[in-house]
């Protein structure tokens, strides 16, 4: 195939990003692609794993909490939690579909609500309602960061990992130059979580292959 192939293949418009970052050098536009996609597939583990030790601890914190295996479903309703969240006729929907199926669990549940749901209950009014205690799933959070700076935080690493899921681009920065700034910081920002919820990186990441730094390179160098 020749670079011409290539752009039928992925678009003009998706490849031209490369191509400017490699100062219109096909080929080496061609390998920055595929390293990009190398770079994704390692944080995709890692993601992965940061977003089911937290969803599991919210869980576990609101279980508690409310006295309540079965709290998503019971925070839906008018006057709970969860009666104003926004994608509320989601989760309906969810339920519904897994009681039709007569599969519903709250684990089920669980595992099926996105991870935007989960960094919605950092909000304010839902933080609030849930009587200001979500921050305890934190035992080693720094002193002094609060609930908003939580939230802030933990869109971005949301954003980071949605960026992933749809197949964007992770090796440039904000002007579009190649840079595995935005990558490191990201990286940096899940392990500052996972150990906030009192996990350590070697064991919880245990087998995988965590952070990137041959591919990293790669693209620096490129």
């Amino acid at each position: 195939m020749n670079y011409n192939d290539y752009e039928v293949a992925f678009s003009v418009a998706r490849l031209t990003k490369y191509k400017t970052a490699c100062n219109g050098d096909n080929s080496r536009a061609l390998i920055l692609y595929r390293h990009n996609i190398k770079l994704c597939q390692k944080f995709y583990g890692v993601l992965n794993v940061f977003e089911i030790i937290l969803r599991n601890a919210i869980d576990r914190h609101y279980r508690n909490h409310f006295n309540d295996n079965d709290w998503i479903s019971t925070q839906l309703q008018d006057g709970g939690m969860l009666a104003n969240y926004p994608r509320k006729a989601d989760i309906q929907k969810t339920i519904s579909a897994l009681v039709k199926q007569g599969k519903y669990t709250h684990d089920r549940l669980v595992s099926s609500v996105t991870f935007g749901f989960w960094t919605y209950l950092f909000t304010k009014v839902p933080f609030k309602r849930g009587g200001q205690t979500l921050l305890q799933i934190f035992p080693n959070k720094a002193v002094g960061l609060g609930q908003k700076a939580i939230y802030k935080e933990l869109i971005q690493i949301k954003d980071f990992r949605n960026k992933i899921a749809h197949h964007e681009a992770i090796c440039f920065d904000a002007a579009g130059r190649k840079s595995m700034v935005p990558a490191q910081t990201h990286y940096s920002l899940i392990l500052k979580y996972v150990d906030f919820l009192g996990y350590s990186k070697d064991h919880i990441f245990f087998g995988l292959d965590v952070l990137p730094e041959t591919t990293m390179t790669k693209i620096q160098n490129l």
